[in-house]
């Protein structure tokens, strides 16, 4: 579970981070913050709406980044 969450954005990423890197991304997250690898029945509603929640604001994050030298992502 403590597998290190790796930089999505150009340049350390050749190129635009994908839908899936995005969302493996937020659920490391939510497993590390929530310290379950996988949540009991009772959690699981919960446990994946935060991994939805993260992942879009990775997303918007990651949309809104001026790197130097390079223009802001355009949006898909």
């Amino acid at each position: 579970m403590c597998r290190s969450i790796k930089t999505l954005r150009p340049p350390v990423l050749p190129e635009e981070a994908t839908e899936d890197e995005i969302r493996a991304a937020a659920l490391q997250y939510v497993r590390k913050v929530s310290g379950f690898r996988a949540p009991a029945a009772h959690n699981r509603e919960v446990f994946d709406r935060a991994v939805d929640v993260i992942a879009q604001a990775t997303a918007e994050l990651l949309d809104g980044l001026e790197v130097r030298g390079q223009a802001a992502r355009q949006a898909g």
